[in-house]
């Protein structure tokens, strides 16, 4: 496969690229700037002027922030297909979380803001996708922050699976299935809580037959009861 077909092919697999039309990505393809960085390496530090925007075609990549006491707080892990750094079309001027690069084998499209603004502009559907999108992330920061005032870490991380499951996963019969790369140390950072506690959680949500998971995936027999 050629660079320039396998860098199209990537694109297509943006989930908010999937519908456009052949020439739409090849426009897209022409403005992007493809990337490999470096498993730990940073793509962006907060208060850094949000000047592009990046498509994650390859790995995982962790959105975070810290504390003012200086502590790691992970708001995302994101997979290939999302889109990352996406408030810079919204009006951010400075980035207020960082991105780092959590696997060996990552691959990033990069595109300045203003191009990609000039394609929203000639693609009202895209413009409506990432408007929706940038909705949705923004609500779903809301639900996060309300449940790690008001909800204790058990519910945190039962509210975690369902989420992961609905928003990731397939339904299987009467069942929800998700394969994911995600430890307990990685649910733990996303849910504020200690690796120990996600590991006692899960182990007592499948002894009561509500889940059953192994490294790679997770199934939820019983939706009703991780409510």
């Amino acid at each position: 496969m050629a660079a320039a077909e396998s860098k199209l092919w990537h694109l297509e697999q943006i989930n908010i690229f999937r519908d456009l039309k052949p020439e739409d990505l090849e426009r897209i393809d022409k403005i992007s700037a493809m990337k490999s960085p470096v498993k730990g390496k940073y793509i962006y530090f907060p208060e850094e002027p949000s000047k592009v925007v990046f498509l994650l075609k390859q790995g995982r990549v962790k959105i975070g922030t810290y504390s003012e006491d200086g502590k790691e707080i992970i708001k995302a892990i994101l997979e290939p297909g999302e889109i990352f750094g996406e408030l810079a079309i919204a009006g951010q001027e400075n980035r207020q979380d960082f991105a780092q690069v959590l696997d060996n084998n990552v691959k990033i499209c990069a595109i300045h803001k203003e191009e990609m603004l000039r394609i929203l502009e000639s693609l009202p559907r895209l413009n409506l996708k990432m408007t929706h999108l940038i909705g949705l992330r923004l609500q779903k920061m809301e639900r996060r922050f309300e449940s790690l005032i008001f909800k204790d870490a058990r519910d945190r991380i039962t509210d975690f699976i369902k989420e992961l499951v609905l928003t990731k996963g397939k339904k299987v019969g009467f069942e929800f299935a998700v394969k994911h790369k995600l430890t307990h140390q990685d649910i733990a950072n996303l849910t504020a809580t200690s690796r120990q506690t996600v590991t006692i959680v899960m182990n007592e949500l499948r002894e009561a037959g509500t889940i059953d998971f192994d490294r790679r995936s997770i199934i939820v027999h019983e939706m009703e009861d991780l409510k």
